[in-house]
């Protein structure tokens, strides 16, 4: 968990893929933050237990398993984000799938479950999202890509870095579309085989936080300064 801290007192947020890895520590920061989190995962287990250990700090939050490429469990779990808590005023994708596989041996079903999850479900969950946030005043949606999607490439894995790539240009065309709702779009891109997950959730943290109420379309890149080479 991030050691940075705002006031996050009064705000609510959905996760996605907050069962492991970024998304949990972004869930476990935002609950620590006094944000209440609802936890999403494809695993309902996983997202229970994130949410149990929030409540366990005190915290309040609720597990919601939904596979958010389809766009009806998706409605579903904003919904009943929207009941537990009243609104909703933080969206973070984090769900994500990876298959590191050679360009010329892809399986097209992971191809397509890669592009269903990345790309297809974080547009769900920004439409509906920001649905729900245009009539309540604002609020701030985050995406998660990787550094290797517009700086250079990982050895294998094409269809990771396609649907990575994409999330950058639909986090940028979210913000403008978005802006005359009072909705800011950001980005945090850690390296996809290293990223640091506490880092990724301060990150977050700032991009949630009334310091960074003009900041709108931006990739925060989480590299430590060292370019990548192709």
């Amino acid at each position: 968990m991030s050691n940075f801290q705002v006031d996050l007192g009064g705000r609510t947020a959905l996760v996605t893929g907050a069962g492991a890895g970024s998304g949990r520590a972004i869930a476990l920061a935002l609950a620590a933050n006094g944000a209440s989190v609802a936890v999403n995962d494809l695993n309902i287990e996983r997202a229970d237990a994130v949410a149990e250990a929030i409540r366990a700090e005190g915290g309040s939050a609720i597990p919601l398993g939904a596979d958010i490429s389809n766009r009806f469990q998706t409605a579903n779990m904003i919904e009943r984000a929207r009941d537990a808590f009243g609104g909703l005023d933080i969206l973070v994708n984090a769900a994500g799938i990876f298959h590191p596989e050679p360009m010329l041996t892809v399986d097209e079903w992971n191809w397509r479950r890669q592009i269903e999850v990345n790309i297809t479900g974080a547009f769900f969950c920004i439409q509906l999202v920001g649905r729900v946030m245009a009539d309540e005043g604002g609020g701030s949606i985050i995406n998660l890509s990787a550094v290797e999607a517009y700086r250079a490439s990982l050895p294998e894995g094409i269809g990771y870095i396609a649907s990575k790539a994409a999330i950058i240009g639909m986090t940028r065309q979210a913000a403008r579309e978005l802006a005359p709702y009072h909705i800011r779009a950001n980005c945090i891109a850690a390296r996809a085989t290293e990223g640091a997950e506490s880092s990724v959730a301060g990150a977050a943290l700032f991009l949630c936080s009334a310091a960074a109420k003009s900041i709108s379309g931006q990739v925060i890149a989480l590299d430590s300064g060292s370019p990548l080479q192709a």
